[in-house]
């Protein structure tokens, strides 16, 4: 049986065994660069890729200085140099001596390429972005499950919005990922969701891959709900961001936009109602004064105390008309009995005829204008009856509104007029109640 060695002992034979190999020293290696890192001490890393597989690299200060050209993210290249391992981590990596440029990774074409013929589709447009809902009742999330970002939102919707979290599990790397996250954001738009995210947590440019896949952008855009992108790099714009309503930098950053704070919306809502109630207060105050002002001017008793007024003066000037009428009468009877020899009885009849229907006339003038001058009167009445049913409090009170009185007695139309321990009268259209104060609280608290 073998000797049992360490994990060291191991790492070693195997380093010794890729340095000696001249299949893995020496050799030029085509791929494209990617997540590439300029350290502060000149080095570089990256990791080169094809299609299948990557491999990650260095590329010293002293190699670097010597290439003709800068090295950037998505470069084709030929590496030149030799496969090393790494005792410590029991990785393996590949130490580049030079490199020469080979053209614009082929996958970097491609992408560009979809994002151009998406681009003319219209499906980047500001225009088709859709606002979210305010107060969603359901939020439906496409990752992960066993991930951080399920995780993250639902952290902070508990913190800050009561909803309901809908999962939607799905691959978000590697073969497969784009179809079953395409298949996910169609499955959520068969369930009552009100806003969908879509991400995963971060990673490299490999990592996040499947959101740049077509199958993605078509399906987030053909969504009926809205559609938050959360892929977790601020650096890297996938086609998911692009096509997305809105995009978010990461899982928890798309929860916060998704979900309003509900600590704020209950401040809101208790300044709207104080500002409300204490509108209503006043208006009621004020209300309250010009009704007391009209009343002693305007009150249902002086209007008819002011119409029997009249009355008695329309009464009295028709009384007077028709003792004036019969003192002219008695002094035309005279005259009739001084003239009686000079005028034959038929013109004297005509001629006391004629005063009778002067008096009728005279007394049916005056009664049209008696008649005219109450109805008038009495239009005044209700109009003042109705501009005072307008200011009535009482009116006011029966829409479901109330007002506060002190122990005064008095209306309160400010919080400066009571304290913790008051007692209050409440006023409501069918009676009162008794209340104690056990807060108060200003508006710009």
């Amino acid at each position: 049986m073998s000797a049992v060695i360490t994990v060291s002992e191991l790492n070693e034979r195997a380093k010794a065994v890729m340095s000696s190999a001249p299949s893995l020293n020496d050799v030029w290696v085509s791929g494209e660069i990617s997540n590439l890192i300029r350290h502060t001490s000149g080095h570089y890393y990256f990791t080169l890729k094809d299609a299948k597989s990557e491999i990650r690299c260095t590329l010293f200060k002293g190699a670097r200085s010597a290439l003709q050209f800068e090295p950037s993210e998505s470069m084709k290249v030929a590496a030149f140099g030799s496969v090393e391992m790494y005792v410590a981590r029991g990785s393996y990596q590949f130490n580049v001596v030079t490199m020469r440029r080979s053209g614009i990774g082929d996958m970097y074409l491609a992408l560009e390429e979809l994002k151009k013929r998406l681009k003319e589709e219209g499906l980047f447009d500001e225009s088709r972005k859709r606002q979210l809902p305010k107060y969603p009742v359901t939020i439906g999330v496409v990752t992960s499950p066993t991930g951080a970002v399920i995780h993250d939102i639902i952290r902070v919707a508990t913190k800050r919005f009561p909803v309901n979290i809908l999962l939607a599990p799905v691959l978000v790397q590697g073969d497969g990922a784009a179809a079953s996250i395409a298949n996910g954001i169609r499955l959520m738009n068969t369930q009552p969701v009100d806003v969908l995210i879509v991400g995963r947590g971060g990673g490299s440019a490999e990592d996040l891959w499947a959101f740049n896949e077509e199958e993605v952008a078509r399906a987030i855009a053909s969504s009926r709900v809205p559609v938050i992108s959360a892929v977790g790099h601020e650096t890297d714009l996938t086609v998911a961001d692009l096509v997305a309503d809105v995009r978010a930098p990461t899982p928890s950053a798309a929860a916060e936009t998704a979900l309003p704070d509900i600590s704020r919306e209950s401040r809101n809502i208790d300044n709207v109602m104080m500002r409300a109630s204490r509108s209503l207060i006043s208006g009621i105050a004020v209300m309250y004064h010009d009704f007391k002002m009209l009343d002693s001017k305007l009150s249902l008793k002086r209007a008819k105390e002011t119409v029997d007024g009249k009355i008695r003066d329309l009464n009295e000037m028709s009384r007077r008309s028709l003792y004036s009428m019969q003192s002219i009468l008695s002094v035309k009877n005279g005259s009739f009995g001084i003239a009686d020899a000079k005028l034959s009885p038929k013109r004297a009849k005509e001629t006391v005829d004629q005063y009778v229907l002067s008096l009728d006339d005279v007394s049916s003038s005056a009664d049209a204008s008696l008649q005219r001058i109450i109805a008038d009167k009495r239009r005044d009445v209700n109009s003042v009856t109705q501009r005072m049913n307008a200011i009535d409090p009482m009116k006011v009170l029966e829409r479901g509104y109330s007002f506060v009185k002190g122990p005064d007695g008095k209306a309160l139309v400010s919080i400066s007029q009571i304290s913790h321990g008051s007692d209050v009268e409440i006023r409501m259209k069918d009676g009162t109640a008794k209340a104690k104060v056990n807060e108060v609280r200003c508006l710009n608290e």
